[in-house]
């Protein structure tokens, strides 16, 4: 039960951000999907899974993975039993592949292409990344507004993704904002790539910013960061951080490494007067997977993020109490074994389900009965 004045969280809008990367074609840089030309169709049959839901027909069969199950499968049981599907939107930001649902698809100055592998230094048009920015804001901004025109507290809005190879983007990104976050980021793999990825991001921050790393410099510019080795679903995710935290409207980060680099850098972007309200109005939610993952350190990613920017609050990932154990489909216990981890907003979805009042053992029991019936193993 909801305690009286809090976000009543079964009437959130969760939003679906796609794009693409060709950081992802990198040999062994992403599990998701077992080759890069797989891949290319990753984030399609995920948002038609997690609308239409895994027994349906669709257009687009997902990739093959070296184990488990897509983490569409947990946000979509999630939306189906809370009844928020018709409040689920799906925005595609330039993937080669498009999904056969109903969706969003931006403009081409904003929408465009792939982004450029991050190793270029060179992965965006800067205005892309400020078009981009301008739309998440206004987006945020309305939404926000549309939130309290009632005058009761408003429903959180749940930001998710899905881009391939992003976390890869993500450390880029950090770094490039001077946080320093080397073998902290997580990933698709089991065990993450943390040389490959550190190889690659370096390779385009020194391509970008020959004289230095450009989180150092006192004038440094975050949308240039983001344009040099980000992808596009980074700043239209965090204008909509700025736009809905302006009108009050808190957000719910579904993800763990790519939505910490959001969380940076929509911290970067913001006045430093206003970062700490923007901390007060902003989670990242993520799976226990993630969150207890060996190879990667969220917490510690948070703490050294709220540090770059000098903030004494508190910054720690809201973490789901879902676990797949006890379930007998061995796609779903390949989770507990370290492989997928996160992704498609199932963290911060699962995160939703507990706050609904629902607990973590129903829903892994419901992903179960669904995966089996789906896989039949």
């Amino acid at each position: 039960m909801q305690a009286p004045g809090s976000p009543p969280w079964s009437t959130s809008r969760i939003l679906l951000l796609l794009a693409a990367t060709e950081t992802a074609s990198v040999e062994g840089i992403s599990a998701a999907g077992a080759s890069p030309l797989s891949r290319r169709q990753t984030a399609a049959a995920d948002a038609e899974l997690l609308l239409l839901g895994p027994l349906a027909e669709r257009a687009h069969g997902l990739p093959p993975l070296p184990a488990g199950v897509t983490p569409a499968l947990i946000s979509h049981v999630v939306l189906r039993d809370l009844g928020l599907l018709p409040h689920t939107q799906v925005v595609d930001l330039g993937c080669p592949v498009a999904p056969a649902i109903p969706h969003l698809r931006l403009p081409a100055l904003e929408g465009g292409a792939p982004a450029r592998c991050l190793s270029s230094g060179m992965a965006m048009d800067p205005g892309r990344v400020q078009a981009l920015l301008a739309r998440g804001l206004r987006w945020g901004d309305r939404l926000g507004r549309l939130a309290g025109a009632g005058g009761l507290s408003p429903s959180p809005l749940v930001v998710a993704e899905c881009v391939p190879g992003g976390t890869t983007t993500a450390l880029a990104v950090l770094e490039g904002l001077g946080v320093r976050a080397q073998g902290l980021v997580s990933g698709s793999l089991r065990h993450p790539a943390h040389g490959l990825k550190a190889a690659l991001v370096g390779q385009g921050l020194a391509a970008a910013y020959p004289m230095g790393a450009q989180g150092t410099n006192p004038t440094w510019d975050p949308l240039a960061v983001v344009a040099a080795v980000g992808d596009p679903m980074q700043p239209l995710a965090a204008g909509l951080v700025l736009g809905a935290a302006a009108q009050g409207l808190p957000v719910l980060l579904a993800g763990g490494s790519q939505m910490a680099a959001v969380l940076a850098l929509a911290l970067a972007i913001a006045p430093a007067e206003g970062r700490p309200a923007l901390l007060d109005l902003v989670e990242v939610a993520t799976t226990a997977w993630v969150a207890q993952d060996s190879g990667s350190n969220l917490a510690l990613l948070l703490e050294r993020i709220a540090g770059r920017w000098g903030l004494e609050q508190s910054l720690v990932p809201q973490v789901a109490g879902l676990r797949f154990s006890d379930c007998r489909s061995q796609a779903l216990r390949d989770y507990e074994r370290g492989y997928v981890k996160e992704g498609v907003g199932a963290g911060g979805l699962a995160l939703l389900w507990e706050r609904c009042g629902h607990s973590p053992q129903a829903l892994a029991s419901a992903c179960d009965a669904l995966c089996w019936q789906w896989l039949g193993a």
